[in-house]
């Protein structure tokens, strides 16, 4: 059958198309998304405006057209932090629902690190052994670990790039003071759950997705999107290093030269580069490779199981 998720996200709003059934690898047939920027439209103490409910009222409408035309038998949507965290995301959703017939599903934290560690278990397999997955978006950071299908511990905080460079950085390139003052809020926030993961033991594959760390592996020389997504990709810590401090240097033009880039993305990549850098160190990870599944498949997935057999 072919399944539409519609993704909205703090800073892009994504509709995926896939053909799947149970027991197949879901495979993509269409693809359209938008830069939003959803958190940068929250004003008056963290309320979504006007302006924002309607650029994505008409991005879901639009949508809803694109999935019939393609024709999409089962859609699923949901929003994550950006929606999660606004006072008035529930009266957004509801007018969207109310006007066109799309109920959209507010995921927690968890769900978000749960759902991408199911997406991940299913693209490595069993033989991974104990998966440690790291995920950067534009408002959290998910931290998940386990060896089945189900990790066993999944962690969500405040540290998306989008937020921390909204909140932390007051010009671009960011002055010093405020990279050291990031940095040792990142770190002591990622320190305060190392213990609750670690405790489950050790990981045998470190695996990270989202964008910021696509972005960060590629510009430290991984394969381009276009070689395709069994081609191994993988971030070593030592380059990301080397990297992060390039990146807090560089002004918004010249990291958006950088290869794999977007424009879009490339004023927060310094933060998503501190992030990855500490989530990496305080774990003791030397390389991880990406993973070209996420959130996305994940909830694809958990659809699929959920079906009865035919």
């Amino acid at each position: 059958m072919r399944l539409g998720v519609l993704d909205i996200g703090s800073n892009t709003v994504h509709l995926l198309v896939m053909d799947a059934h149970r027991g197949a690898r879901p495979l993509p047939a269409y693809s359209h998304k938008e830069e939003l920027r959803l958190a940068e439209h929250m004003e008056d103490g963290n309320r979504l405006s006007e302006r924002g409910a309607a650029r994505l009222r008409e991005f879901v409408e639009e949508a809803l057209r694109l999935a019939e035309d393609k024709g999409v038998e089962d859609l699923m949507a949901f929003a994550t932090s950006a929606v999660r965290e606004a006072v008035n995301g529930e009266e957004v959703l509801g007018r969207i629902k109310a006007g066109a017939g799309v109920d959209i599903e507010v995921l927690s934290g968890q769900d978000e690190a749960r759902l991408t560690f199911l997406a991940v278990r299913r693209w490595f397999g069993w033989s991974s052994g104990r998966l440690l997955v790291l995920d950067i978006g534009g408002g959290s950071l998910e931290i998940a670990s386990g060896i089945d299908e189900q990790p066993d511990v999944a962690v969500s905080l405040p540290l998306g790039a989008g937020r921390l460079t909204r909140d932390c950085f007051t010009a671009d390139p960011p002055p010093a003071d405020e990279v050291r003052a990031l940095r040792r809020h990142v770190r002591t926030e990622i320190a305060r759950v190392v213990g609750d993961v670690a405790r489950y033991g050790q990981a045998t594959h470190a695996v990270a997705t989202s964008k910021t760390f696509r972005q960060l592996a590629r510009i430290a020389g991984a394969a381009p999107s276009h070689e395709g997504p069994n081609t191994r990709r993988v971030l070593r810590h030592a380059d990301l290093v080397e990297w992060t401090d390039r990146l807090v240097r560089m002004d918004v033009r010249e990291r958006a030269e950088l290869p794999g880039v977007s424009d879009g993305r490339a004023p927060q990549l310094p933060a998503g580069a501190i992030v990855a850098d500490a989530t990496m160190d305080l774990f003791g990870v030397g390389e991880l490779e990406v993973c070209p599944w996420a959130l996305r498949e994940g909830v694809i997935l958990r659809r699929l199981d959920a079906m009865p057999e035919s």
